[in-house]
């Protein structure tokens, strides 16, 4: 059997990007079983609740609802238990220091497996104000509508020609 290569998304945060301002990303694989294992290979995760704390030097994924293996037995997991996070020394140590600070947290973005192996992309982020919010949203559509302005007088220039 022929090892698995490249990357396969299983779930991702869309409105963690909305609701906070990234200020840093990083890779960091979990401590599994078998059936979250068996289920995640399903492509059945939410991350919407998702947070990492960081607890006596380790960091353990709270909230993400892994759901129980369809075919599991007694033996299957819980849906929202906490998971612990492998990374390295130095990154947690930036990652404690840094979400001390007020107003940063560690949220999930994208949980996905790498060559096989189940990985959780986080990000070290700063709430979003409410304004903060209305301004992405407002660049994101002004940055549209002159994309589309755009490739609209490029078409009427190769109608002309």
């Amino acid at each position: 059997m022929a090892k698995e290569k490249g990357r396969k998304m299983i779930a991702q945060n869309k409105k963690a990007r909305h609701d906070y301002l990234i200020i840093d990303t990083y890779e960091a694989g979990m401590v599994l079983t078998g059936t979250e294992v068996k289920s995640l290979r399903q492509g059945r995760a939410s991350l919407v609740d998702g947070f990492v704390q960081l607890d006596g030097g380790e960091a353990w994924l709270h909230n993400v609802h892994v759901p129980e293996y369809s075919q599991g037995t007694w033996t299957n997991h819980s849906a929202r238990r906490k998971r612990k996070l492998l990374l390295n020394r130095a990154e947690i140590d930036k990652l404690e220091s840094k979400s001390s600070e007020s107003g940063h947290t560690i949220v999930p973005l994208a949980m996905y497996f790498k060559d096989g192996r189940a990985k959780i992309e986080i990000a070290l982020a700063k709430g979003k104000k409410e304004y903060d919010k209305r301004q992405t949203l407002r660049e994101k559509q002004d940055l549209r509508e002159t994309n589309r302005a755009i490739s609209a007088v490029k078409r009427r220039e190769r109608g002309q020609l």
